[in-house]
């Protein structure tokens, strides 16, 4: 888990990791360098979570920032593609076989539509991603299972 905050900070990013209450400390310790908020309802699905987030970055630097997500289980996106994505002014998400994938930029103008919105309201429904491709094999990888973690660690070269 800790590989995908890692790999932000690598590009000077400092995450803001939004989790469950039941892996807080789990988080933490593989994050020790990002702050670590809870989503006490994380049934609010994605746009509740992110809201949590902007609220703390919103706090911290203010507004009209673009967002970077990135979910901690999902790193097989390569170094060019997090350049690509961090140098947008839009909202933009590599894709892969015809699959949009992680991480996604979210533009200022779409951060004050996701902090503007109902907490339920389904993420796909507030931002519409504009796709570039990208050649990351790994792109939809989803680190859940030991054997995610073997097939990662088998190609972490290509990241």
């Amino acid at each position: 888990m800790g590989l995908t905050v890692r790999r932000l900070a690598a590009h000077g990013l400092s995450p803001v990791v939004v989790t469950r209450s039941d892996i807080e400390r789990e988080i933490a310790e593989a994050a020790p360098s990002s702050k670590v908020l809870v989503n006490p309802s994380p049934d609010t699905g994605r746009t509740g979570t992110l809201q949590i987030g902007i609220a703390e970055l919103d706090a911290e630097i203010g507004t009209g920032y673009r967002l970077l997500v990135a979910p901690i289980d999902r790193p097989g996106f390569s170094d060019s593609t997090l350049r690509s994505l961090v140098s947008s002014e839009r909202t933009r998400c590599p894709e892969k076989d015809g699959r949009g994938g992680h991480p996604l930029i979210i533009s200022a103008d779409d951060v004050g539509r996701i902090r503007d919105s109902p907490s339920d309201v389904p993420l796909r429904d507030l931002v519409e991603p504009e796709r570039f491709e990208v050649n990351d094999p790994l792109l939809h990888l989803n680190v859940d299972s030991p054997n995610d973690l073997i097939e990662l660690s088998d190609s972490l070269a290509e990241l």
